[in-house]
């Protein structure tokens, strides 16, 4: 820190001194939109060479490239946004990151204090605004504030059950002179053990082979707990259901015993769950419902058990025979030296349902290939084919960042990675998310290539992205998915047979056409190269030269609407 920054009495400027609390933290990254009220902590990073700022061109796409590199990265990510107006602009993306519990501290400048009482431009109640998707949110009233309640926004953030914390900075604040010391960070081993393994051990040990169905939630992969989750599959022999609406496939697609995702209404759950005596879920908010079924996703008679970190989820819309409360990967490392031994007398009835998971992965996947190849030559190119070929393009190691609802199921049956975190989603429902996120990822992955696919309608709302991407150098390839509609939307309506709209063919506000969004101009004038695909056999051929570019790159492909 130079001389000009501190006095003679040795104090610095409140915003210097949260720079020093950001380093300490390990922040490599400061994701936003600056705005007048930025401007002390803009400046203090002058002098910090070792934190970049990641300028995004609006607030909500600075929120959702933080959440994808708290996500790629596994820690929380530090955003700042510009007053009330900024914080109101990032709210839909903030909502995504409460829902997907993405540890962000987040942060917004405000309004010198000193005049707050003449009402002057910019200022706004930020806590009031931020409290309803934050953890907590508070104002810092004095730069003696910023240490500690930085580093408690840092804990709380990444304590179970993760999420968004909020402090508003005021300019004066950031401006004022402190001497307290930046302090230290503390170490804090989180990783509590459930509580009663025996007995789950024994309920689960309890259950016929076969009769057992596992749902890997999300909170795998916070946990790093996927090598744990095969091994207790593999143990029980039981296929592995990712949840209904995910951020993240935190098993192996290649494993046999992957059954994939859960359906997103209650009565298609229910279909699958009902095959089975028990069913036990790791991690929370596994069987998240979008349309109204009058059914039950969990059938009666059919057992629960689970295991979270966070005890809000257990039990708390379906009757469980046992919750227990801890971390998945310590949890799980104390239960399988439990349960194998009771299972050990049945070890040729599990081995059989592991031939059995291994024949049936074959024959799954060659009706997959066959439904492909039978509509490869199409005219205009299907979803179905589009998934194919996008995932046969990346691989089985390139992330793959995914907000296309016309080829997200696709693609997800497609996928065939060993890994454990190759996919990402959005969990949150509010489009926008899927570009920067995959600018996020990329950073997370200390600037690893990222596939973003997008639908056409997403990617308009948060289109900036392509400029980060390219002004950062960043190897991320957008995939557009273009089928110049809000597909989901007009599937759903069509599926209504008394609907207006159906019987006059008309589908308001669901087209993208007169005039078609031209992506490739888009990507051109925020610096990015693209090219557009129509044939299915140029898909794969496209994304994968946008792969080893090196750099962002866009590929619009062109598929069938409804």
């Amino acid at each position: 820190m130079s001389i000009e920054r501190v006095d003679a009495a040795g104090r610095r400027r409140g915003a210097d001194l949260l720079v020093e609390v950001l380093r300490s933290e390990g922040v490599r990254y400061i994701f936003g939109n600056p705005g007048t009220t930025e401007l002390p902590l803009i400046d203090a990073l002058t002098e910090a060479p070792d934190i970049a700022y990641i300028l995004a061109l609006q607030e909500a796409t600075a929120v959702a490239m933080a959440d994808g590199y708290a996500q790629g990265a596994r820690r929380p990510a530090f955003l700042n946004l510009h007053t009330a107006g900024g914080l109101g602009h990032a709210m839909g993306g903030l909502v995504n990151s409460q829902v997907s519990g993405t540890p962000l501290v987040v942060t917004a400048g405000q309004q010198d204090l000193r005049h707050a009482l003449t009402d002057p431009l910019l200022m706004g109640d930020l806590v009031a605004i931020a409290d309803p998707v934050m953890k907590w949110a508070r104002e810092v009233t004095s730069p003696d504030q910023i240490p500690i309640l930085l580093r408690r926004a840092f804990h709380d953030a990444g304590a179970a059950p993760s999420g968004p914390v909020f402090l508003s900075l005021p300019m004066d604040v950031m401006e004022a002179m402190t001497a307290v010391p930046a302090g230290e960070t503390s170490t804090i081993d989180q990783r509590a053990v459930a509580g009663s393994l025996d007995r789950l051990a024994q309920e689960l040990a309890a259950i016929a082979p076969g009769r057992l169905a596992l749902i890997a939630g999300d909170e795998i992969d916070a946990s790093d707990a996927s090598a744990q989750m095969v091994a207790l599959a593999d143990l029980l022999a039981a296929p592995v259901y990712g949840s209904s609406w995910p951020a993240h496939i935190p098993f192996p697609t290649a494993h046999p015993l992957w059954a994939g995702n859960l359906p997103t209404r209650a009565d298609a759950i229910a279909e699958i769950l009902g095959r089975y005596d028990a069913v036990f879920a790791l991690g929370g908010k596994s069987l998240i419902t979008v349309l109204y079924s009058e059914v039950s996703a969990v059938p009666p008679g059919v057992q629960v058990f689970q295991l979270s970190a966070d005890v809000r989820d257990l039990g708390r819309t379906y009757a469980t025979s046992l919750s227990t409360v801890g971390d998945i990967r310590a949890s799980l490392d104390a239960l399988l030296p439990l349960l194998a031994p009771r299972l050990a007398d049945r070890a040729d009835a599990f081995a059989a349902l592991r031939a059995q998971a291994v024949t049936a992965r074959v024959e799954r996947r060659a009706k997959l290939a066959a439904a492909a190849d039978a509509a490869f030559a199409d005219p205009v190119i299907a979803p179905l084919v589009a998934a194919r070929e996008v995932a046969r393009a990346v691989g089985a190691e390139t992330t793959i960042v995914d907000e296309a609802p016309a080829t997200l199921t696709h693609l997800r049956t497609f996928l065939d990675s060993p890994s454990a975190h190759q996919y990402a989603a959005m969990r949150g429902g509010v489009l926008g998310w899927g570009m920067p996120a995959a600018v996020g990822f990329s950073l997370g992955l200390d600037r690893a290539p990222v596939v973003c696919v997008v639908g056409d309608g997403a990617a308009m709302y948060s289109p900036q992205a392509l400029w980060t991407a390219a002004h950062e150098k960043l190897p991320v390839t957008f995939v557009v998915i273009n089928n110049a509609e809000y597909n989901i939307l007009k599937t759903f309506m069509k599926g209504q047979a008394h609907y207006a709209s159906v019987r006059a063919n008309r589908f308001i506000a669901m087209d993208l056409t007169d005039p078609r969004i031209d992506f490739l101009a888009l990507a051109a004038s925020m610096g990015v190269p693209a090219r557009r695909v129509t044939a299915a056999a140029d898909i794969a051929p496209a994304i994968e030269a946008g792969i080893r570019s090196g750099g962002a790159n866009l590929v619009e492909v062109v598929v069938r609407a409804t």
